[in-house]
């Protein structure tokens, strides 16, 4: 089963991270993001054409990670958004931030959403 079609399951810490040899496994389903030096967060940016577009996309991955009970680090300004995912209760990484950056990747074949 695809990442993007699976649901994210609570962690509730007891968990080891994932390392970094199987966050590059799982990188290889998550194109665009890139895996931090000390293998504990997963970030990509996006650029759009103005502040609104990303402010757009911004909320839409919020609503997203309202939805899977998991949540992003997100960075927004003039024309980009950087979204970081990193399991916080393990300082590390799960499984649950690649399903969520699979999630977010589809957002963006969805395209932009209507005003409203």
């Amino acid at each position: 089963m695809a990442l993007s079609d699976r649901t994210c399951v609570p962690c509730r810490g007891g968990v080891a991270p994932i390392g970094a040899e199987e966050a590059r496994r799982y990188l290889e389903e998550t194109p665009g993001w890139a895996l931090d030096e000390d293998a504990t967060r997963i970030r990509r940016r996006w650029e759009f054409r103005n502040f609104a577009s990303a402010m757009e996309f911004a909320r839409r991955v919020g609503e997203l990670a309202e939805a899977q009970g998991h949540h992003p680090d997100l960075s927004v300004g003039w024309g980009y958004c950087e979204v970081v995912f990193r399991t916080h209760r393990i300082r590390g990484l799960h499984e649950n931030d690649f399903i969520m950056a699979a999630k977010v990747n589809a957002l963006e074949k969805d395209g932009p959403s209507p005003p409203g």
